[in-house]
């Protein structure tokens, strides 16, 4: 079946509560029912939905349960459980993205949304001006509680919802890239230098992919 174009959508998020409120009103269908967040933290969308139709699993913050996806052999929920599943920039911080990435279709029973950010739009600039640090990556002096684990950009990112098998059984409804709002004539002039594909991996900060099981 063909894949959904790939929409390009102007927005930032300056905290976990913006956020959450993006995908609460570009994702209605995903709250009609039960919900399971996976990676949830602080649990924002816990404040938009009653109690009984949300359940957010963590390592840390405020989860309705704690679980270590790193440490667990599956998400500990029965097949099928949820209407619908999130993991939002989540993945990125797994050793065992693979394998959670599966679980997340396999406790769903109609809907997934999963988010990566785009790590090359993020280091970009650090880089190029010779910086030694910046956020997520790094080598510290101790071993931090958390880090990203992995170093994918925009069209790594495509590839692997697009292709991976893991997600057999649903199809992908909607591809989204996010791009922090710029002025019209910024955007137009780093489009006249790059070509779609190589401007997304510089400058989109993330990409959302919406599966419904077939």
């Amino acid at each position: 079946m063909d894949q959904p174009i790939l929409e390009v959508i102007n927005v930032a998020f300056p905290d976990r509560q913006s956020r959450s409120e993006y995908i609460f009103n570009s994702y209605p269908e995903l709250f009609l029912d039960g919900v399971l967040d996976v990676g949830c933290s602080e649990a924002p969308l816990r404040k938009r939905l009653k109690s009984d139709r949300y359940v957010g699993i963590d390592i840390g913050g405020e989860p309705d349960r704690f679980v270590d996806l790193e440490a667990v052999a599956c998400i500990p929920y029965k097949d099928g459980e949820f209407a619908a599943v999130l993991c939002i920039d989540v993945l990125e911080h797994l050793d065992a993205l693979h394998r959670i990435y599966a679980e997340l279709f396999r406790v769903s029973g109609r809907y997934v949304l999963v988010s990566l950010p785009n790590c090359w739009c993020l280091a970009r600039k650090k880089i190029a001006r010779g910086h030694g640090q910046f956020s997520h990556y790094g080598l510290p002096l101790e071993k931090p509680e958390d880090r990203h684990k992995w170093f994918f950009c925009v069209s790594q990112i495509v590839h692997f919802f697009t292709e991976n098998r893991a997600s057999q059984g649903f199809q992908l409804v909607r591809l989204s890239v996010l791009e922090k709002p710029r002025p019209l004539a910024v955007r137009l002039i780093r489009k006249l230098r790059y070509s779609p594909m190589p401007y997304l991996n510089r400058y989109a900060h993330s990409v959302y992919a919406l599966f419904r099981r077939s």
